[in-house]
């Protein structure tokens, strides 16, 4: 019999021992049949669950996206205690995904394909950036009507800050990235400070 039986759930483990590979290799660097072998079935059995090699990807990205969303709404807290400390938390529970999570992350925001190709990723991915246009939404509410920054500006703003800081100097597959002389959580709140800093005189 089959080692991929004693995992209980082919899928399952097919998707675990991809994870395994995307944080050695990241998501470019295994095939399907690299994935089978690992579990210990034909190279013809990931086939019955996953089309190709990019529909595993893209299943590993989906969960990845879903596991996000629900911490990145966690940290954000509906804006609690207050919008700039809420906007601080959420982007410090991205950091921390990026940090805990990395092989995840690799197959999230590098998978190898457009995300519009599969569309639950991309609902998933619009999803977790769901949060940042609500904490966007929240920041410019304030603001007078005249001079006010579009919230989807501002949310695109906040993405970049927190993905940059994230894909720069936190490891990922391969190992770490560029070093910091701070940690980067205090880049990021830096950042933000002073940002949301030269939107407050318009409020």
């Amino acid at each position: 019999m089959s080692r991929a039986y004693h995992h209980g759930n082919l899928r399952e483990a097919l998707i675990d021992h991809a994870l395994a590979l995307i944080a050695e290799r990241g998501p470019a660097g295994f095939t399907l049949a690299e994935v089978a072998r690992a579990v210990g079935v034909s190279g013809a059995a990931p086939y019955r669950h996953f089309p190709q090699r990019n529909a595993l990807v893209a299943e590993i990205a989906r969960q990845g996206f879903e596991r996000f969303a629900a911490e990145l709404r966690a940290a954000w807290n509906e804006g609690r205690p207050d919008p700039v400390r809420a906007i601080e938390n959420t982007g410090r529970a991205y950091l921390a995904f990026a940090r805990r999570e990395p092989a995840f992350y690799a197959a999230m925001f590098e998978p190898g394909f457009a995300l519009e190709t599969e569309p639950a990723l991309l609902a998933a991915s619009e999803r977790a950036f769901g949060v940042l246009r609500d904490a966007a939404e929240l920041a410019v509410r304030g603001m007078p009507e005249r001079g006010r920054p579009p919230a989807l500006m501002v949310a695109l703003h906040l993405w970049s800050f927190a993905h940059g800081i994230a894909s720069l100097f936190i490891g990922g597959p391969g190992g770490a990235r560029r070093r910091l002389p701070m940690r980067p959580e205090e880049l990021l709140e830096a950042g933000l400070l002073i940002y949301l800093g030269a939107l407050a005189p318009a409020a």
